[in-house]
Parts: C-alpha cells; structure tokens; sequence
C-alpha cells in the first residue's frame, strides 16, 4: 500500500525545507534560485507553491524549523537547560545547514527583520528562567526577562562575531565563557559551579538531538 496522503505531505514539506536550507546556506538567499531548491530536493514546483507560496514562505519554514534542532530530548531543567540550549546551539551552528540557514535568514535579509525569531528565542529562554526561578536556581531579584534579552543579545553577538573571526569554530567555547562570565551574577548563591557549561556537554547533548 502506498504511504498515507499526510504522511506523503509532511515528508514533501521536510525535504522542502531541508533542501531550501542547504542551498541558503551554500549560496545566501539571493543566490537561491526555485530551480536550483527543486533539483536538491527532487521536486517540482507545484509541491513548494502548493506547502508554502513562494520561496519567501520557504524561507521563512526555514527559519523556524531550525528551533527544532536547538530542543533535543534533555532531561536538564530551569538554569541547566538554559546552559544546555545554548551549548547545543553552538554546537550545531558548526554542523548543520538548517540552522545555519535560519540564523542568516533571521540576521542578514530585510524581509525577515522583523525579530520575530529573537522573540521566540527570549519566550523560550523566559520559560526556563522562570522554571530556575521557581526550583530556587536564581539570586533573589534576577528578572527572567532581562536575563533572557541579555541572553539572545549576547549569543546573537557571539555568533557573529565567532563567524567573522574563525568560522564558528570558536563558538562553542565562546558560548562557555559567556555562561562562566554570566552564572556568577544570576545563580544562586555558592552555586554556580553547579552548572554545567562545558563544551563537550555541548557536543554530546547536540549529537543525542540529532539522532532522537
């Protein structure tokens, strides 16, 4: 029996997607031709018209398909999960098209300066934040909300400035010494060598992601 039209959908969609991010990230959005997208994918034009109008809709699944990729299964909670989101972040930055592919959408063309990425990240490092909050994990008076604007200020700073210097082969690290400047001040008292900010967490937290 052949699959289920839904399932057939949503495998259409995915390759759609994956093959829009691999060649944004290969060639920028302007060099991203339709054509080009369809050959990577194995599709034809009627199937990315008819799951997402045009290739700025493409995009734009692109952008927020790579928050997938940033929430593995983890059993970590309030301030650790945090840690944990970042060092995967970093870490995948380095090995997939995908996310790439979102964070340059989101930072470098005009028709998606909208922050609406940099908000969902500040939502979803809020809810965590809170979580540390209510588990005791903060100082008394640290505000989640202006921990995690800083947050997705400073990580968006640092991945820039880890592309323009080695590539984001430093990011990973340049994440841990964020979390190792930052932790002191917001933690709890005498424990935030509690926390793991390692970058080996980060690469091994990202691979468990991969394959989940």
């Amino acid at each position: 029996m052949g699959q289920p039209k839904q399932e057939r959908a949503v495998q259409t969609r995915s390759a759609l997607v994956r093959a829009a991010a691999e060649v944004f990230d290969e060639y920028g959005y302007a060099g991203a031709g339709i054509n080009r997208i369809l050959k990577r994918a194995g599709l034809t034009a009627g199937a990315l018209y008819f799951h997402f109008g045009s290739k700025e809709g493409l995009a734009e699944a692109v952008m927020n398909a790579g928050q997938d990729t940033v929430e593995p299964l983890l059993e970590s909670r309030g301030l650790q999960r945090l840690v944990d989101v970042t060092l995967v972040w970093a870490h995948r930055l380095g090995v997939d098209p995908l996310l790439r592919a979102g964070v340059e959408l989101s930072l470098g063309h005009e028709d998606f300066a909208d922050g609406a990425p940099f908000e969902s990240r500040r939502e979803l490092m809020a809810g965590y934040l809170r979580e540390a909050r209510d588990l005791g994990e903060l100082r008394e008076g640290v505000d989640p909300e202006v921990v995690a604007r800083f947050v997705v200020g400073a990580c968006t700073g640092i991945q820039l400035y880890s592309r323009q210097v080695d590539g984001r082969a430093s990011l990973p690290q340049r994440v841990k010494e964020m979390w190792d400047c930052l932790l002191p001040g917001i933690a709890a008292p005498g424990t935030a060598q509690d926390f793991d900010t390692g970058v080996a967490r980060g690469e091994r937290l990202g691979r468990m992601g991969a394959q989940a």
